[in-house]
């Protein structure tokens, strides 16, 4: 059976997926069954278009491309046009909703009121928003299990790198105790740029021509992403909720030439480090800059790259490092929690 996908915005992240699931249509359903069909779109700024058949996904680009719309995809049988987010949700036969909207991380808004909308209804979700996941991800996730549904969100933490799937998975049986990230690519660009030299507004400016930093990057350089993230962390590797206001937060901004250059001399590197500790059910996380010795592997991952260190009780430290954000890298963690859909129903159907 095919699975019918409906997008509720479609930005670079959006387009990224639906790109690859063009490019890789033979792969997915030679090697996994996987027939995705994407049926809808409804983007705020895009428009929307619902065809139950299924949309050409070239055509849709090539107008979307052209026209920066995708209100121009032809009039053929039983297309619809206008619907909002919701009308995309409630009325479209999708069996998967991807929600990659342009969200408020600190409400969780509209994302979340879509998860919910979506897994009342019993459509799965697969998303890369932080905010839902960070402020409501014991409901979404109990909403998803009484409805039979499958909630995704692999992409909210190192984007395409699979920081979620590997304790949940590879690491199962271990009792991992205690979490290491780096967690936010922009900072982490600004930081190795200072040590090759560049003041603190030199580095941020050339990774916002870089497209790494936003035009406000607030949220990066003071730490509050990586805050969402060991919010995320907690609840789903821990099963501890921990609110994003719990945990103490410290960017980079304090952070000097002088700083870098001290530390470079005692062989350490500053880097900024989400921790999570779990000690008997109970969990703390911070957020702040660290010194860290040259020899540990925290201190190596440089440029834009994200990485994580889980302590595990038998497998001793498993870490892992890889891309933390790009257009591809997160549609491709969309993909991955498309495929572990398909392959929850899958034995569903059995």
């Amino acid at each position: 059976m095919p699975v019918k996908i409906a997008f509720i915005g479609f930005g670079g992240v959006g387009r990224a997926l639906a790109e690859i699931i063009e490019e890789k249509r033979s792969r997915l359903k030679q090697h996994y069954g996987l027939e995705a069909v994407v049926v809808g779109v409804s983007d705020l700024m895009k428009g929307s278009v619902y065809q139950p058949e299924g949309l050409d996904i070239p055509v849709l680009l090539k107008g979307l491309n052209d026209h920066g719309t995708v209100e121009g995809y032809p009039e053929r049988a039983g297309v619809v046009k206008g619907w909002d987010s919701i009308e995309m949700i409630d009325h479209s036969h999708a069996d998967v909703i991807v929600e990659v909207t342009y969200t408020n991380v600190e409400t969780g808004e509209p994302a979340l009121s879509h998860c919910r909308r979506a897994l009342d209804q019993g459509k799965s979700v697969i998303t890369t928003n932080k905010g839902p996941v960070a402020h409501a991800y014991k409901e979404l996730t109990e909403k998803a299990s009484e409805k039979g549904a499958f909630f995704g969100f692999e992409g909210t933490v190192m984007s395409g790198t699979p920081a979620l799937r590997l304790p949940e998975q590879t690491l199962a049986g271990n009792t991992i105790y205690k979490i290491q990230g780096i967690l936010n690519g922009t900072t982490n660009y600004i930081l190795t740029e200072m040590e090759k030299g560049l003041a603190y507004k030199d580095a941020l400016k050339q990774a916002q021509d870089l497209g790494y930093a936003e035009a406000d990057p607030v949220s990066d350089v003071e730490g509050y992403d990586v805050r969402y993230k060991l919010a995320i962390l907690s609840s789903h590797v821990f099963g501890v909720p921990l609110s994003p206001d719990d945990i103490p937060c410290t960017g980079i901004t304090g952070v000097t030439a002088a700083d870098i250059q001290e530390a470079d001399k005692a062989g350490e590197k500053w880097r900024l480090i989400g921790t999570l500790d779990w000690n008997g059910g109970r969990v703390t996380g911070t957020v702040q800059p660290e010194r860290v010795p040259q020899q540990e592997p925290l201190a190596g991952v440089t440029g834009a790259l994200n990485a994580i260190l889980y302590e595990c009780d038998m497998s001793g430290p498993i870490f892992m490092t890889g891309a933390g954000a790009g257009l591809k890298e997160t549609g491709y963690a969309l993909l991955i929690d498309l495929i572990h859909y398909h392959k929850q129903q899958s034995k569903i159907n059995v």
